[in-house]
């Protein structure tokens, strides 16, 4: 911890001006009273404290978690008297599974979900997010939570548009928009203290203002919920794409922080702190936290120099709340409806979609990810994401492109030809590397690849370099066998370079042993053109057996 603690009371300030305001519009989009996100998030930024290894993240929930909630129990045929609870069981469930995870060491899966999947993921939820805003805006109801469904009530009930709760949301939104250019100043807090100044002092009543209500700050009482065998299992089956959109989420906004500062932060550590995080959340009926950007780069921007900014945010906020939360009852809708889409501003930019598409990279799986969210629902989507993370993998890796190399002259280095014209190549020694390691799914297109460059006429040894390929499968080992023996009987002798001792094993217990041997398998494709050289110099009958 810092020698001068007190460096972080700006920071803790800051922080807790942006996750009140979040706290109340994430509460409105699962459903709850906000005093539920509030609570979440003091004890998610003490618990995190505590046991996280990073000083930026601030735990807190997070719309894309409330989101995931709020589907949740959208989908459950449940009793609404046990809607709360079912809300508490799946946080419960989802710090066990983040602390079972921590213990397994499985930070690592993180990475499954890609950042393009997880950025059009984002963007689709910010988009449901802020279409479900539009009925407190305009001073409607509406029986509909599918997007375009609920676009297309709103629309047919324009004569009955509430203008004064329209031109109040309209010129809240403005008044957010306007403060992003300043960032020192907390502008969802003005924006929220001018709605209740509105809510108190004008005549809401007259003008059929729908406001907040009173928030129930009831003493926290620690315990499980009460369902059934049955309804936890169901929960336990919604907990587990808030463990993956949270964790996908904290770990990235964890690490991009880290990496900015030089700080090391690890995957494993930071499951374990999540999974305390939420199981104290839940214990103490609170809403799913994990790590946000938002509130996390505003510690960073405000200058957090320890985690002891995050307890100073809780501090700040249970003051807030208890000074204020009378106040509170007077905020209009309209204004929390515009305060919830300015918590998504960062979501809905459309900056990394439109930088993918100017790198041709990744840019139909985002907008697959964007499309799958708002057309199935988040729940769906989240599934669709993580399918289309694994399936841009897969497609990928089985369309791996296998580079001709040539030797730089004067040096021991190999490099693609098509990219680097100047290296040199030898006529009779085609040396060869797949972009991506060999599996079950791209090792017989490469291998054809390999056998027909080799069907040249000049072409005597062919060095396949496996320098990308750690390990190979029973698949990938029974291929490179028979395709040396294609080779063998074809004339031409197949070397391998940069070969891993894991391969080495795999080609020996495949029944590879010819394949695998000293005057085989080289460390170097460097080493392996040497040999390959000496081999040709004999000529095709004295270099080969």
């Amino acid at each position: 911890m810092s020698k001068n603690p007190i460096h972080d009371l700006p920071a803790g300030i800051s922080v807790a001006g942006i996750l009140l305001p979040s706290a109340i519009a994430y509460a409105a989009i699962a459903g709850l009273s906000p005093d539920h996100a509030i609570v979440a998030t003091v004890v998610g930024l003490l618990v995190y404290a505590c046991i996280g290894g990073s000083r930026f993240a601030m735990v807190a929930p997070t719309s894309s978690s409330a989101a995931i909630l709020a589907a949740s129990l959208g989908g459950m045929e449940v009793n609404p008297a046990l809607r709360a609870p079912a809300a508490y069981a799946a946080v419960l469930l989802t710090g066990a599974f983040f602390l079972a995870g921590g213990a397994a060491r499985l930070g690592a899966l993180a990475s499954f979900m890609s950042r393009p999947v997880l950025r059009g993921f984002t963007f689709g939820i910010g988009i449901i997010i802020t279409l479900r805003q539009l009925p407190a805006i305009f001073g409607v109801r509406v029986t509909s939570t599918t997007p375009w469904r609920l676009v297309e009530q709103v629309v047919a009930q324009a004569p009955a548009w509430n203008w004064p709760s329209l031109t109040l949301g309209l010129c809240g939104l403005a008044a957010l928009l306007w403060f992003r250019r300043f960032r020192a100043i907390p502008g969802a807090v003005v924006v929220l203290a001018a709605g209740i100044a509105i809510g108190e002092l004008g005549d809401p009543a007259a003008r059929h203002l729908a406001l907040v209500g009173q928030i129930a700050m009831p003493a926290v009482e620690i315990g499980w919920p009460r369902l059934a065998g049955a309804e936890w299992t169901r929960m336990a089956e919604f907990a587990l794409p808030l463990v993956m959109i949270l964790f996908a989420e904290s770990w990235g906004s964890v690490r991009g922080l880290a990496l900015l500062h030089g700080d090391k932060v690890q995957p494993n550590r930071e499951l374990l702190a999540l999974g305390a995080a939420n199981l104290a959340a839940g214990l103490v009926h609170g809403m799913p936290v994990g790590a946000g950007f938002s509130a996390s780069s505003a510690g960073e921007v405000a200058g957090a120099k320890t985690r002891l900014a995050g307890v100073f945010a809780a501090a700040v906020i249970v003051a807030m709340t208890l000074a204020g939360r009378g106040a509170i009852a007077h905020l209009p809708q309209s204004i929390l409806g515009v305060v919830v889409i300015s918590a998504l501003f960062h979501a809905l930019d459309p900056g990394p979609l439109l930088r993918l598409w100017r790198m041709g990279r990744d840019e139909w799986v985002a907008t697959a990810a964007v499309i799958a969210v708002v057309g199935f629902g988040v729940l769906d989507g989240m599934l669709a994401a993580v399918g289309l993370s694994l399936l841009a993998l897969l497609q990928r890796m089985s369309r791996s492109r296998v580079a001709v190399l040539g030797r730089l002259a004067g040096t021991h280095d190999f490099v693609d030809l098509t990219r680097n014209p100047e290296a040199v190549s030898d006529p009779g020694i085609l040396v060869l590397r797949p972009a991506e390691p060999l599996f079950f799914a791209n090792v017989e297109r490469v291998l054809e690849d390999l056998a027909a460059r080799a069907a040249a006429p000049d072409v005597q040894v062919v060095i396949m370099s496996v320098e990308e390929s750690p390990d190979l499968d029973s698949t990938a080992l029974e291929a490179l066998i028979d395709c040396d023996q294609r080779l063998k009987a074809a004339g031409r002798l197949l070397l391998l370079a940069r070969t891993k001792d894991e391969v080495r094993e795999g080609l020996r217990r495949a029944g590879g042993e010819s394949l695998c041997g000293s005057d085989r398998c080289f460390w170097s494709v460097a080493d392996a053109f040497e040999h390959a050289a000496a081999v040709a110099a004999k000529g095709p009958r004295q270099g080969r057996k």
